[in-house]
């Protein structure tokens, strides 16, 4: 049983598809991750170029970093979501990745495009915020 419960509102829109917000209860334990960057084992950017490639590299990043930490995507209660570009159809092309590994678990999310990342030629960062039962 996860420790993390997702709030939906009966007064803000429900056509979006994020939870507005999430809470947690219980022995817990948090985790929060560094932002997960596109990189590959060797630390080279994949995907140069490519909005949803990096998104996909990220989110296979974040998992891992998640699993490492005991934790896993479906514990996350927060993430936010960072692309390099002033471009709202980048904004989606990441996004669109991001909901598709998390699935049914939509925790609250923040999406922001950002002038610049710290990696040569990344576009994407996903950070995350967990609670798992202790």
């Amino acid at each position: 049983m996860s420790a993390v419960r997702l709030v939906r509102s009966a007064t803000l829109t429900p056509d979006v598809d994020y939870a507005y917000a999430a809470t947690v209860s219980g022995p817990l334990r948090a985790v929060w991750t560094a932002g997960a960057c596109p990189l590959d084992e060797k630390g080279a950017t994949v995907a140069a170029g490519d909005v949803a490639g990096q998104a996909e590299q990220v989110m296979r990043n974040l998992r891992t970093a998640l699993a490492d930490a005991g934790a896993s995507l479906a514990d996350i209660v927060k993430t936010t979501v960072y692309v390099a570009s002033p471009r709202q159809e980048d904004l989606v092309a990441a996004w669109d990745v991001v909901r598709a590994h998390m699935g049914d678990h939509d925790a609250p999310s923040t999406l922001l495009g950002v002038a610049a990342l710290g990696y040569d030629d990344q576009l994407v960062e996903v950070e995350a915020v967990a609670v798992v039962a202790d």
